[in-house]
């Protein structure tokens, strides 16, 4: 089964203390390039998703982003009483030194670091937590990558049965271009008034249809689309070895092209040079 490079993929949980997000975007890229923004309080887990990406995924720039929003439960929270008592003498030495200014608000001091008491976080627990989120995160992620590898690969059968049956119409049309070859050079050679040793104007000819042969060419394009299809179905990664058939299928047609002496073949070198820009355009998205 075949993936794309691009994918979005999202989840969101509790945790022990508050909610937990990751978000996972990759695009096109000649090889696996993650980077991540996380809490500051789960940096530490980069490795640890760093070595999951890199186990799952082989090809595409992912960027991994990770949002945590605490939120203490109210009946776990308690008043830090020693430092209460503190500010509060503090308070009123204030209000003698300064009569004039205005006591704190109950809001403001709670506001006051270290006022509040809130309970210990499981560092444990909530990575935890974390990883088993991220990895519903990352088969999401896979998912998505997969199903739209399908759509490209619906794309890239199409563009190459119409590369497949150019080649074909092209081998249909050899055995006419060639017979029409031999008539034009016989008729040059019969323009001439010389005479011409039978045995010297068929080497001609040998050497003319050897100069304008694109059997092999024609032979090569059908099995690089033979290869084509056989990697639609691997379980591998197949977009290194398809940007490199990319190359031969273009190599292939422009010699198609240079070679051609007739009005059809060169028609078709061009349509099949346009399904080849189309084809190695979807190649590039593919994992």
């Amino acid at each position: 089964m075949i993936r794309s490079m691009t994918a979005y993929a999202s989840a969101e949980g509790p945790s022990a203390r508050g909610r937990l997000v990751f978000e996972l975007r990759s695009v096109n890229h000649r090889f696996l390039e993650t980077s991540f923004r996380l809490p500051e309080e789960f940096r530490a887990l980069e490795p640890k998703l760093r070595e999951r990406i890199e186990k799952r995924v082989s090809r595409g720039k992912v960027d991994v982003a990770m949002r945590y929003r605490a939120a203490a439960a109210a009946d776990a929270l308690s008043l830090n009483q020693p430092l209460v008592d503190n500010l509060r003498r503090i308070e009123q030495k204030l209000l003698i030194a300064f009569p004039e200014s205005r006591p704190p608000s109950r809001m403001e001091l709670l506001a006051y670091p270290g006022v509040i008491n809130e309970p210990e976080i499981d560092n444990a627990v909530l990575t935890e937590e974390a990883m088993a989120l991220f990895d519903r995160a990352l088969d999401d992620f896979i998912a998505t990558r997969s199903r739209e590898g399908e759509r490209l690969k619906t794309a890239l059968i199409e563009r190459l049965d119409g590369i497949a049956a150019i080649v074909l119409q092209v081998r249909q049309w050899l055995p006419d271009i060639r017979t029409g070859l031999r008539q034009k050079f016989e008729a040059r050679i019969a323009e001439l008034k010389l005479p011409l040793d039978p045995g010297r104007l068929e080497q001609e000819l040998v050497l003319a249809f050897h100069k304008l042969d694109v059997d092999e060419e024609i032979d090569r394009l059908g099995a690089h689309i033979a290869e084509v299809r056989s990697r639609l179905d691997s379980p591998e990664p197949i977009g290194r070895r398809l940007d490199f058939l990319m190359q031969e299928f273009n190599r292939e047609s422009n010699t198609l092209g240079s070679k051609s002496i007739d009005t059809r073949t060169t028609q078709a070198s061009v349509e099949m040079k346009v399904l080849i820009e189309q084809l190695r355009e979807q190649a590039q998205n593919i994992e």
